[in-house]
């Protein structure tokens, strides 16, 4: 294995442990429904990335497992899990605004059990606040031992105080983990955990730990199985995918396995986030050349214009060598979506360094950016640096960036006018539930007509063809063709 870490898996008899507790639970569930007539429920609330989101459906599966129903609200739940994000610091405030409305619940429902986990309960200042301040919590826990929630679950129950178990490590692999998906259709399906790059203004790496891969057989399986159960379109995800298979024993990267992803007979599409800009490899972009399920979208964070930003931020790369991957990648897919996140106010940022990154946007034109204003994470080297820039400052070329972006997104979408489109229809449009909602390859959201609702409701989940007859700067609306 040369210099490469092998992967920890969780040992199978542990595993086989939680799936014992598991069947206990819902044991125990089965009998209070069959004496009340009313089934346990449970609420998961979930902040942050696709990554958490993807955490949260295995939460939701193994208390599905349980026997606890999906309860439509806080106020209808008999347990109710806080699935956290760290990654920048209103988010965190806004947390405890959450977690403190939970409290009259409790009060009214002492048997009610409250868990928080997720990445912000791997910072031992967050998990001595709630523990401190939020005495009605039961259950703590990290991004490392999801799979250990039916155990604390159980024990919770006997415990007079606040059960904390945080794990500070490297992380593991869990497989066999049951999940319950938002989407038939659709699916996150995760092939790495954890960051190697440690970005100076990121927790990331603090609070997932270091790179770790899924085998290719487990991810694949994974895949199999929901192209049975009738999905059609997976996004694969990862801190870092680009830097997938560096730490396994069998010599796979990641266009190699987007290639086996891509020979999975009943996937439709395939996409991916997110791509460090120092790994992209022309191996990739061939591989989404000419992998015919692989969507013409690509994520490509490049946070700042500025070589001096770029270097303080230690994103090891160059404006220059940026924007030549993003060449490469559209003279191979002529048409291609991309999409990147944009940080604002880095520490010593000035008003030059901000020009080229509005000059960055300009040359590439994005379907989509996301904007931040910087945020100090405690715990980051940039956190230390004396530059703070002003706030004042900070918002004024949040607003000038976000009225470029909002430009180029409307005039992008302006040449889909008339076109006709290629869409996986997700179901009815939240505004109109008259009409259908799907996106297109690139991941436009588009609404359209054009059947009465029996037809409506057969065509979700399959591929249909619409022309575009409306823009605007966020979404399409169009009518069916077929």
């Amino acid at each position: 294995m040369s210099e490469r870490k092998a992967t920890i898996q969780v040992d199978s008899l542990e595993l086989s442990r939680q799936h014992e507790i598991m069947d206990r639970i819902r044991e125990n569930n089965e009998m209070e429904y069959a004496k009340t007539g009313k089934k346990p429920a449970m609420h998961v609330l979930t902040f942050g990335c696709q990554q958490n989101n993807a955490d949260s459906e295995r939460i939701k599966g193994m208390l599905n497992q349980m026997g606890y129903a999906e309860a439509p609200s806080t106020q209808a739940a008999d347990v109710i899990i806080v699935n956290t994000c760290c990654v920048r610091e209103n988010a965190e405030l806004k947390l405890y605004g959450h977690i403190g409305t939970l409290k009259h619940l409790k009060r009214n429902n002492p048997r009610l059990i409250i868990g928080v986990c997720g990445c912000m309960m791997q910072q031992e200042h967050a998990v001595e606040m709630i523990r401190t301040k939020y005495r009605y919590v039961d259950i703590i826990f990290g991004t490392h031992n999801l799979y250990k929630l039916p155990e604390l679950l159980e024990r919770s129950k006997n415990e007079k105080y606040t059960l904390i178990d945080i794990l500070n490590t490297e992380g593991m692999i869990v497989e066999d983990i049951p999940v319950k998906r938002e989407d038939k259709y659709k699916a996150w399906v995760t092939i790495m955990y954890g960051c190697n790059n440690f970005c100076s203004y990121c927790i990331v790496p603090f609070v997932r730990g270091r790179e770790r891969s899924r085998k290719p057989q487990d991810i694949l399986e994974e895949i199999r199985k929901l192209a049975q159960e009738g999905c059609k379109e997976v996004t694969v995800l990862g801190q870092n995918v680009n830097s997938y298979g560096k730490d396994l024993e069998d010599t796979v990267d990641f266009a190699d396995l987007l290639r086996m992803v891509n020979d999975v007979d009943g996937i439709e599409r395939i996409r991916f986030m997110t791509s460090h800009p120092k790994d992209i490899s022309d191996k990739l972009i061939e591989t989404m050349r000419d992998c015919k399920k692989v969507c013409e979208q690509l994520h490509l964070p490049f946070q700042a214009g500025s070589n001096t930003i770029l270097d303080k931020m230690n994103r090891k790369y160059t404006k220059e060598s940026y924007l030549e991957k993003v060449r490469k990648a559209k003279e191979a897919m002529p048409g291609i979506a991309l999409s990147t996140d944009v940080i604002v106010g880095f520490p010593g940022e000035t008003e030059a360094d901000f020009e080229e990154t509005l000059d960055v946007i300009r040359q590439v034109e994005y379907d989509q950016a996301f904007m931040f204003i910087y945020s100090k994470r405690k715990g980051t080297p940039a956190a230390e640096l004396s530059e703070q820039v002003d706030e004042e400052v900070k918002h004024k070329h949040f607003d000038r960036l976000v009225k470029l972006q909002n430009s180029v997104s409307r005039k992008l979408n302006e040449a889909y006018m008339d076109r006709i489109v290629e869409i996986l229809v997700e179901g009815p449009s939240k505004n109109d539930p008259e009409r259908l909602t799907g996106r297109t390859r690139t991941g436009k959201v588009v609404n359209f007509d054009g059947f009465d609702k029996p037809q409506r409701d057969t065509l979700i989940g399959s591929l249909v063809n619409v022309r575009i007859t409306e823009v605007f700067s966020w979404f399409l609306n169009g009518t069916v063709t077929d």
